[in-house]
């Protein structure tokens, strides 16, 4: 019995293969584009250098690490996707017999490890891709072998309501898993329309839900290397449903999808490190998906940081989905990128961001990334009200970002539970006490507390934002909000205006930093880094206690975190007073500091 469709069309004529991204024959753009730039040229290149060392490779093994065949399927979908690119743009039969040989490796496991779905929704996506972009080139029995594994390890247990979860999520396993299960569609198409247009409608469908989270500006919640991980799986699957059908059935048009490249380009900070909240690396990179953005907005300058990636000559191969660079952006000419005029973006969502620099081309610009949200959400750490900063090429205030998960997990720690008496706040790079933000009297954050951000200013003289942190310190504040600003240009103010309950508090402020430190009076610590300068000077409170933590936990499940230290300070706050932390970030030969700092409803707002 055929599935009522909600958005394809009850029709089965679609492109011979290959149908997914690239039809036959469009092949020729690409190659005209690397003729126009000699970048594209260049990426192309490595991809077939890549597959040239990949042809003396030995085939994947089903060799699960904890309870992830994820490692796996990521590597095999590199390896197939490149080496059928290799094939469909030189014609050399190297390449598709070893593409070949990997889809036939694969397809023989004994499954592909649908209790953790994305390791089968990268895999089937893989899979997929081979055995549509080199159908023509397969031998019978490999495609009859691969289709079987497409259908019997992809797309059956996607029906399984024991592994189909992801269907109701808001984040990035629903992007992945649907893509995937599309993929795996397309490619067998004919074999089973009717079964194929289901999974495909389904998906249309499902991934509703993880795009909701993008409005009304573009942040996505999960921070910056899972917007990678989410919205690039997002476009490959629009990509693929638009090259069949002529449409994505408005699903881009979806509020805040659009704009969310502007989110990726203001978080990368001046010294190339991205703002790495939640569960994120520190580092940032190239993502092919950002040009796909550009192409569709017609604003190149969300690319800035993309071409300074391209043009520092960095190998990006590690990348599995490279090759859609080359579908998605090679007919922008790199060298007529230019940096966006915005020096401030401030993003609202269930986890709010503002993001300020004094500059997009002077290296020693500041930058501050702030961010709001709870801990109660997919990935998020306990940091409301966090912060990183950079000045004068360094990055002062920093986050840890994560601790590998399966070294979480296999000591048994209940990482995933959000509770608030959850084990995954008693590891240290997860609560409050290892991040840019308040403890206070010794607690963990409420996990269902937001922090909003509640008024921002672009003006260049105050450049600053204003969050709402009281429902993260309910029961221990009444009142608690957070200011950060630029001032002139020149240094960093980060104000608190606190307002306790009818007991004592204990304010503990703190910011983790990899720089050596020395405290130097009663209010300053000095901060060194590559033979530059920062002082933490505290304004406010003058009755202060200047510390410093370490960063090494006795818990033995803990990463460890050589060359980093906790700085700041704490204060104690009388039963019903409300009271001002005044801290400001000042780099190294900044004149003009002693500026009194205002109350923070003074503060100017756009």
């Amino acid at each position: 019995m055929q599935a009522q469709l909600i958005h394809l069309p009850n029709e089965n004529d679609i492109p011979p293969h290959p149908r997914i991204l690239m039809l036959a024959g469009e092949e020729q753009q690409i190659k005209t584009n690397m003729d126009a730039d000699p970048a594209w040229r260049s990426i192309h290149q490595s991809i077939i250098e890549a597959c040239d060392i990949l042809i003396e490779v030995p085939v994947s093994e089903r060799m699960l690490e904890g309870r992830r065949l994820l490692g796996v399927s990521r590597e095999a979908l590199r390896r197939i996707f490149y080496l059928s690119y290799a094939y469909r743009m030189t014609g050399q039969d190297k390449y598709a017999d070893r593409a070949e040989k990997e889809m036939l490796a694969v397809s023989s496991f004994s499954d592909w490890n649908p209790s953790h779905f994305l390791d089968a929704a990268e895999m089937t996506m893989a899979v997929s891709i081979g055995y549509d972009w080199l159908f023509h080139k397969l031998s019978p029995s490999s495609r009859e072998t691969i289709k079987k594994a497409i259908l019997q390890k992809g797309l059956d247990p996607s029906l399984n309501s024991e592994y189909n979860g992801w269907l109701r999520l808001f984040h990035n396993w629903n992007q992945v898993c649907n893509s995937g299960m599309a993929y795996g569609a397309l490619a067998i198409f004919e074999d089973l329309p009717d079964f194929s247009k289901m999974i495909i409608d389904r998906a249309i469908e499902s991934m509703k839900l993880p795009m909701s989270e993008y409005a009304p500006d573009g942040v996505y919640p999960e921070g910056y290397g899972y917007w990678d991980y989410g919205t690039s799986f997002n476009v490959m699957f629009l990509e693929a449903i638009n090259k069949i059908w002529k449409t994505d059935f408005n699903l881009s048009q979806t509020p805040g999808f659009m704009k969310t490249g502007n989110y990726i380009m203001h978080m990368t900070g001046v010294t190339g490190y991205s703002f790495n909240y939640s569960d994120n690396g520190l580092y940032g990179n190239m993502y092919p998906t950002m040009f796909w953005f550009a192409n569709k907005t017609k604003d190149k300058s969300i690319l800035w940081d993309q071409r300074k990636r391209i043009d520092s000559g960095r190998s990006f191969t590690h990348d599995r989905l490279l090759p859609a660079l080359l579908i998605w952006g090679g007919d922008i000419r790199l060298a007529e990128i230019k940096h966006s005029t915005a020096l401030m973006w401030v993003g609202k969502s269930v986890a709010p961001v503002a993001l300020m620099r004094t500059s997009w081309t002077d290296p020693n610009a500041i930058f501050v990334g702030f961010k709001g949200g709870m801990a109660r959400s997919n990935h998020a750490h306990m940091d409301a009200g966090s912060f990183v900063m950079e000045a004068n090429g360094v990055r002062w205030a920093s986050d840890f970002g994560p601790q590998d998960y399966n070294s979480l997990e296999t000591r048994g720690i209940d990482l995933w539970n959000m509770n608030q008496n959850s084990q995954r706040w008693q590891v240290f790079r997860y609560n409050n006490f290892s991040h840019n933000t308040l403890t206070v009297n010794n607690q963990l954050h409420i996990v269902d507390g937001s922090a909003e951000i509640t008024s921002w200013s672009s003006n260049t003289a105050f450049m600053n934002i204003v969050s709402d942190m009281s429902k993260v310190f309910e029961g221990h504040l009444s009142r608690s909000v957070r200011g950060v600003a630029i001032v002139n240009g020149q240094y960093v103010v980060v104000r608190d205006e606190v307002t306790t309950t009818d007991k004592e508090a204990t304010i503990r402020w703190t910011m983790m930093t990899s720089a050596n430190v020395a405290i130097k009076g009663k209010n300053t610590i000095e901060l060194r880094k590559d033979g530059k300068r920062l002082t933490l000077q505290v304004s406010e409170p003058s009755n202060v206690t200047m510390k410093t933590w370490t960063t090494t936990s006795t818990n033995e499940y803990d990463a460890p975190n050589p060359g980093t230290i906790l700085v700041g300070f704490e204060a104690k706050v009388p039963a019903g007073a409300t009271t001002a932390l005044t801290v400001k970030l000042i780099p190294q030969n900044t004149k003009n500091t002693g500026t009194k700092v205002p109350e923070l409803n003074a503060w100017p707002k756009n």
